[in-house]
């Protein structure tokens, strides 16, 4: 089963048991750059999450991406 990114976000902070705006507080600690609830719940909505915020905010929450070769 393949995942959205925003599938795969709300099941880090559902099984981590944060919200998005303290997710939202971590990113902002960790990049420096201004992430607000808003921001980050807007994002997920829309489909505009980078992979690379996708892939910070699994090692904030201490899950790390992985790939497999399925061929």
């Amino acid at each position: 089963m393949e995942l959205k990114a925003r599938e795969l976000v709300k099941t880090f902070i559902a099984q981590r048991a944060i919200t998005i705006k303290k997710l939202a507080e971590l990113l902002t600690e960790k990049t420096g750059k201004k992430y607000t609830q808003g921001s980050l719940s807007q994002k997920l909505n829309r489909g505009t999450i980078s992979y690379n915020e996708v892939s910070l905010i699994a090692g904030i929450l201490n899950y790390r991406l992985s790939y497999e070769d399925i061929t």
